[in-house]
């Protein structure tokens, strides 16, 4: 996480950063390092926690909150819609696409209403893999989640620590924690694209351990004059 922190620049001194935290181990994991990066970094920087429940019942947010403001720090939960709106017949798009762009765009609210200008988010190195195959396979586009993302005029600042961290070792940091797990209740768990990309992909990394490594250089090393001429 560290390197990743570095190479991209990811925080600063003087940073007020929301966490987003989801309850899975990936955001868990994130929390916990990012707040043992506090304790030890010569920079002076903020950690603001916040849960947006996209208002399935049951959920997990009282739960979430509890163990978060226990082990950690106090949690923001935000309460919305989103997931109903993107599973209602008024959504024609991929309910997955319509929920993950409403949670962003309240994530951008939340932090302008905060008054902080990045937002960290637990996607790891698989995640990144996986957005690429994704992105080709579904929508016909080569690109993938940047570690560092600037919008609105550098205003707020996506970033994403780890990664370049495998799930891998997430998992084997989060059990080594015991961090509880929480169930998510979104009826499309399991049934995305990104569960059919990651299937395919794991069969990939079974016949060759090389490749995972393979895939995540490539995508820094692109060569611009061996692709197509875009065409409409």
């Amino acid at each position: 996480m560290g390197k990743a922190i570095h190479d991209y620049g990811m925080i600063a001194h003087g940073d007020r950063i929301i966490v987003g935290v989801s309850g899975g181990m990936d955001s868990l994991t994130l929390l916990q390092m990012l707040m043992d990066f506090k304790k030890k970094a010569p920079l002076d920087f903020d950690l603001v926690p916040v849960y947006v429940d996209a208002g399935f019942e049951p959920g997990p947010a009282d739960d979430l909150k509890d163990f978060v403001d226990r082990y950690f720090m106090p949690l923001m939960v935000e309460h919305t819609d989103h997931g109903l709106v993107a599973h209602s017949d008024i959504n024609l798009k991929n309910p997955c696409f319509l929920c993950s762009r409403l949670r962003r765009k309240h994530l951008f609210e939340t932090a302008r209403d905060l008054g902080c200008n990045k937002i960290a988010l637990g996607h790891n190195k698989d995640d990144l893999i996986e957005t690429l195959f994704i992105n080709m396979f579904f929508s016909g586009t080569i690109g993938t989640m940047k570690p560092c993302h600037s919008f609105f005029n550098g205003e707020i600042t996506i970033i994403r620590p780890l990664a370049y961290v495998e799930k891998k070792r997430i998992e084997s940091l989060s059990r080594s924690l015991n961090f509880p797990v929480f169930k998510n209740p979104c009826p499309s768990d399991g049934l995305t694209q990104r569960s059919t990309v990651r299937s395919f992909l794991e069969r990939l990394y079974t016949e060759n351990p090389h490749i995972k490594g393979n895939i995540f250089t490539s995508m820094g090393r692109v060569k611009m004059d061996y692709l197509l001429k875009q065409t409409l």
